[in-house]
């Protein structure tokens, strides 16, 4: 595949997931006031609900983040061959110079966070630094300020964001019905609407239960589709895809796990810190990242 046609495809993929999930929350604020005996007010919450997760996210998220990491910043003279890899290919992104972090882990891996270009930041463990060779560490490091570039920490912090405003609304709904017996639409006393009423409850009942699963499986597919979207865009920059393909396999073949990881973190990283080895190349909808063999296949088809 065309390295255009394969940035072009991953975007638009993008696009759709998050107008899905979107409108997931909006369907889902709507069946909450069905119970009220307004649609409006419950979609007046769900925005309200996801603006001051979104805002708290947007300028705080990366801080929580690097600190449950237990990243600590660094100098260039602390490594100025790492610097001068990023200073390389932030240089080719057109992107100002992240703040760079390190990860005291064996575990070869990293990540990028921030919520724009200005603020961003880019975490790496001690064992990639050790483990990848020059080539191989430009790549990652591409790969990185390509979610920076194509601003998919944004992305994923909105997605997220949206997925948790959807779980608390989901949660809300059913600890509501569980006191109320179901609310206001249940009381309502006019017999020609009775059974309308009826079907409105079930398919807003289905909606809350199925809302939290469907919105996780659109926030994996997201991630995902970044991941290749970054393995591309990491090609474009270094021109060398087999840099970021050969240190794929090298970590995949790697015997440490990471242990600072936790779920909250796993989609941020070049690769899943939580891979099962055995199930490592099936494509399950639950991954965080694409399997290693077609991220690896993919890169080394480019041209």
């Amino acid at each position: 595949m065309l390295l255009s046609q394969q940035i072009a495809t991953n975007r638009r993929n993008t696009y759709l997931l998050v107008a899905l999930i979107s409108l997931l929350l909006l369907a889902l604020g709507a069946a909450l006031g069905l119970f009220w005996n307004s649609p409006g007010s419950g979609i007046g919450i769900a925005i309200l609900a996801a603006f001051f997760l979104g805002t708290f996210s947007y300028y705080q998220g990366d801080q929580l983040i690097l600190r449950y990491s237990h990243a600590r910043q660094i100098a260039k003279h602390d490594n100025p061959q790492l610097f001068n890899v990023v200073e390389e290919m932030a240089i080719a992104a057109g992107l100002p110079l992240p703040q760079i972090y390190l990860i005291e882990d064996e575990a070869p891996n990293a990540f990028a966070t921030g919520r724009d270009p200005e603020h961003a930041s880019l975490a790496i463990t001690t064992g990639l630094l050790k483990k990848l060779n020059r080539d191989q560490l430009q790549g990652v490091m591409a790969h990185e300020l390509s979610h920076v570039q194509d601003r998919d920490i944004l992305y994923t912090m909105m997605v997220g964001v949206l997925a948790g405003s959807i779980v608390l609304l989901s949660d809300y709904v059913t600890r509501y019905l569980f006191w109320t017996g179901g609310g206001s639409l249940r009381r309502r006393g006019n017999r020609e609407r009775s059974q309308a009423n009826a079907l409105l409850m079930a398919l807003g009942l289905v909606l809350i239960i199925l809302a939290p699963l469907i919105a996780r499986l659109v926030q994996l597919a997201v991630s995902r589709q970044r991941e290749y979207l970054a393995d591309a865009s990491a090609a474009k920059l270094t021109r060398y895809p087999e840099g970021l393909a050969s240190a794929l396999e090298l970590i995949a073949n790697d015997s440490h796990e990471l242990r600072v990881a936790n779920r909250a973190t796993a989609h941020l990283y070049v690769v899943n810190p939580f891979r099962n080895r055995k199930l490592a190349e099936r494509n399950s909808v639950f991954d965080t990242h694409p399997p290693l063999k077609e991220r690896i296949r993919r890169l080394r088809e480019l041209r």
